[in-house]
């Protein structure tokens, strides 16, 4: 790999990584009054996660119905506000134990 490759692969990543959070601040300029924008940006960290995690655990397991059922498991678990790690432990086993009897048929 030559210098140039890796100086433009830098500088590209930074203008695709760095402009977006700097173009509100230098178009806005004050603080923003708007409840509507408020509340969309109050949701957006929510919707990007979400995005991030749907399709991962959905490509994770060998079956869809495995990974359905940790995903049904772990969102009844969380909507309970149950501590994260009995959400996890108890999606995790809900994926082995579906996947086990999907073995079995």
């Amino acid at each position: 790999m030559n210098n140039t490759y890796l100086w433009t692969a830098v500088a590209v990543m930074f203008v695709f990584t760095y402009l977006p959070r700097v173009l509100p601040l230098l178009l806005v300029g004050k603080r923003i009054k708007s409840p509507f924008l408020l509340a969309f940006f109050r949701y957006v960290p929510y919707v990007v996660l979400t995005s991030l995690t749907i399709p991962a655990i959905f490509y994770s397991t060998r079956t869809v119905w495995g990974a359905a059922a940790g995903f049904v498991t772990a969102l009844w678990l969380a909507a309970r506000n149950k501590p994260m790690i009995q959400v996890a432990l108890a999606g995790a086993l809900a994926v082995l134990v579906t996947e086990s009897l999907l073995q079995l048929i």
